[in-house]
């Protein structure tokens, strides 16, 4: 049974899940860059983080805030993702903004964490949601996604699907 979510507290997604734990009642927390920083300036207190001592992981230096990405894939039991997928990219082809995504998948699999990846423009039901976090055994869940800069109006889509998910599971 999901006892908690974490994130890394970025705009977007990292800060919807952390709202829609709060607002469920449903313990929250997890790693952030160090001066809690995030793409509009501070992580608000009300989310309960942690700061990481480096803000790059050396699993990963060329990538921004990668030392939280990479510890709260580690302490969690699994990893949801959400993405607005509309094509197949290579990694020939990656955006920048992709980088803290890709490196949470990446990371999971390295680790041997179950992951799940939501894509918002083909809704998953709340149904294969739920049955993969009681298959997997999940407590503690990374959710992870864009920001809200590089994916406008994500914070609200993962906010409201979230919600609906927790209401049906807790």
């Amino acid at each position: 049974m999901l006892k908690k979510i974490i994130a890394g507290g970025q705009t977007g997604v990292d800060q919807a899940a952390l709202q829609a734990a709060i607002d469920r009642r449903l313990k929250h927390g997890g790693w952030c860059p160090p001066g809690r920083i995030c793409e509009d300036g501070i992580i608000p207190e009300r989310f309960n983080l942690t700061e990481t001592p480096e803000e790059r992981d050396v699993y990963a230096p060329e990538i921004s805030r990668s030392q939280r990405t990479i510890w709260n894939v580690r302490d969690a039991d699994g990893l949801l993702v959400f993405q607005e997928v509309t094509k197949l990219h290579s990694d020939n082809n990656r955006q920048a903004h992709d980088l803290g995504t890709e490196l949470a998948l990446e990371t999971a699999k390295r680790f041997g964490k179950p992951y799940l990846v939501v894509n918002l423009n083909k809704r998953i039901s709340v149904t294969e949601v739920s049955e993969w976090i009681s298959a997997k055994n999940i407590e503690v869940m990374n959710v992870a996604g864009p920001s809200e800069g590089s994916s406008h109006g994500i914070y609200g889509r993962v906010y409201n699907l979230l919600s609906e998910y927790l209401i049906a599971i807790l």
